[in-house]
């Protein structure tokens, strides 16, 4: 056993917990999986490794779980995710622009997280509110009419901790 994951700097053994949540049943990887990237933000590559020897399971099987499930995470994500649009409609109207603003505000790739651990970043083909393009989704609130400056300061606003006002469509 490498138990490499299974401490964090509290002394806190999170794979051992999980495991005996669920009576270490290999038929409750995903539920496993799933609180352990509830406690870690996502899942560590060292908490697969100790999952799956402490369980009895092929790393492959658990690192086959993690990669088909798209709400699993093999990185660290951002305290937001912001999910813009960038299908046609939305870039016709600017999304483009707004997609490399972020980029350059916020120091972050399509795909990536920031730097600061603020954000995730994730450009998308359609999130089904063409209604409202270009649209700007964070954390599951829908902001239409985005401009480069309205976007911007969404952001700032969400980073900063104070309500993000401007066009928020639910």
């Amino acid at each position: 056993m490498s138990g490499s994951g299974a401490v964090t700097g509290g002394g806190k053994d999170i794979v051992g917990e999980i495991l005996d949540r669920y009576g270490r049943q290999k038929g409750m990887l995903i539920p496993m999986m799933q609180d352990l990237q509830k406690e870690r933000g996502y899942l560590p590559r060292e908490d697969l490794v100790d999952l799956a020897e402490r369980l009895g399971v092929p790393l492959s099987q658990v690192y086959h779980v993690a990669t088909f499930y798209a709400s699993f995470s093999l990185a660290p994500r951002g305290r937001h995710n912001i999910t813009l649009c960038v299908g046609t409609v939305c870039y016709l109207k600017g999304a483009g622009a707004i997609a490399d603003a972020i980029r350059k505000e916020f120091e972050v790739q399509p795909g990536g997280t920031s730097p600061d651990h603020m954000f995730t970043f994730s450009p998308v083909n359609c999130v089904g509110a063409c209604a409202l393009a270009p649209v700007m989704v964070v954390d599951d609130k829908y902001y239409g009419g985005m401009t480069v400056e309205t976007a911007l300061k969404t952001l700032r606003d969400i980073a900063a901790g104070t309500p993000a006002d401007n066009k928020a469509a639910g």
